[in-house]
């Protein structure tokens, strides 16, 4: 039964200094386990260019506005690291110890503070200095090389694999590894370098050893997992829908064939050099119905097949409602906090935070009277990561 609903963050302090992206989904995941997340917005506003009452990263957090480029605005986010667990930043190297709020600095005033630093290439390497992006960082880690059609160009995966996999949830990993290490007797604070190339290739691990022990070819389209076999994979149904069918286990494959009604009129699956005609027939099949229709064959049953939904499908999906995967709150509907914890949920319990708007309310709670007086000044600043 559920002790609280300020989840297991509760107490945690955290300074995000605003940018775009890993950084700000890395914040928004310790806010929804309850941590008190300051985001320190500057002027004019971190690039992003959507508007702020709808960017659902920044969802339980609290805002303060402060110019850094102003000489005392480093002052200022000084005065909350000091009372801080865990500061991020997403700059390119340098920019925040040319800003004042460099570790060095942050850690002369909090020993124990953990400064977690987000980046596409890293602290250190040849590209280290040079702008980026998702796609560019997950193309060098071998990632995106394994999306895609064999005949076709790689698929781009949106921002998912690189920026929030690679680099948002490495990010909150070392940071809450950092926090553990520097609460404990005689323990000390950190730099957690969170670069997304190193999250992404670390994702890769199993595909790694699967290509050392030859199970994995280095080609698209041609492996168990990449849509090379033809129970893995997607398939247009009548009314331009999709499917999706992962029957890889023998068991699960049979149930498939049996509900998509082959079983008796197909080759065998471990006739790889029927494949192709394997792959014709079940396309064919799928075919003739459309996604609804397939849905309530495959409905319950094990042959790991579902339909593919849209982003405003997936949430009336009847799993996923009953979950409650997906929230309403303040007129958004977005993605519940995850993981789920039994004696400390996390929990949606403000809207986004709007820049600058908190400023008084912590200026009080973190006992930063300074904070009340606000930015020194409010001319548009152009991003600095």
């Amino acid at each position: 039964m559920a002790d609280s609903g300020n989840g297991p963050l509760s107490g945690v302090r955290v300074v995000e200094l605003a940018g775009i992206g890993p950084g700000p989904f890395a914040a928004m995941l310790l806010a929804d386990l309850g941590a008190d997340v300051v985001r320190v917005d500057r002027p004019g506003g971190a690039g992003l260019g959507i508007d702020p009452a709808c960017d659902v990263t920044n969802r339980n957090k609290r805002s303060v506005m402060v110019d850094l480029k102003d000489p005392q605005g480093a002052a200022r986010v000084l005065d909350l690291a000091e009372r801080a667990d865990v500061l991020i930043e997403g700059y390119r190297p340098g920019v925040a110890e040319r800003l004042g709020v460099g570790p060095q600095e942050c850690l002369a005033r909090n020993p124990r503070l953990v400064y977690g630093r987000m980046t596409g290439w890293g602290q250190q390497g040849p590209l280290a200095d040079t702008a980026g992006h998702d796609i560019g960082y997950i193309a060098i880690t071998g990632a995106l090389g394994m999306i895609g059609p064999p005949d076709g160009p790689p698929a781009v995966p949106a921002n998912l694999v690189g920026d929030y996999a690679g680099g948002s949830l490495y990010l909150v990993i070392g940071v809450l590894a950092a926090l553990q290490y520097a609460r404990t007797e005689g323990g000390r604070g950190q730099v957690v370098d969170a670069a997304i190339v190193d999250g992404t290739a670390h994702l890769t691990a199993m595909i790694h050893g699967m290509l050392a022990a030859g199970g994995w070819q280095d080609r698209r389209g041609a492996n168990l997992l990449d849509g090379g076999t033809p129970f893995y994979g997607t398939y247009e149904t009548a009314d331009g829908g999709y499917m999706a069918v992962g029957a890889l286990e023998k068991r699960f494959y049979a149930e498939f064939v049996r509900l998509l009604g082959i079983e008796d009129d197909t080759p065998s699956r471990d006739d790889l050099a029927a494949w192709e005609e394997l792959r014709t027939a079940i396309a064919a099949r799928f075919k003739t119905r459309t996604r609804e229709e397939w849905t309530a064959v495959f409905q319950e049953s094990d042959a790991c097949v579902a339909p593919v939904l849209s982003l405003r499908e997936a949430p009336e999906h009847p799993h996923l409602a009953a979950r409650g995967t997906f929230v309403d709150h303040g007129g958004l509907t977005q993605p519940a906090p995850a993981p789920r914890f039994s004696r400390t949920p996390g929990a949606v319990r403000t809207p986004p935070a709007q820049p600058g708007a908190d400023t008084e309310d912590i200026a009080r709670d973190w006992q930063i009277p300074s904070l009340a007086a606000g930015p020194a000044c409010t001319e548009p600043q152009e991003a600095d990561s």
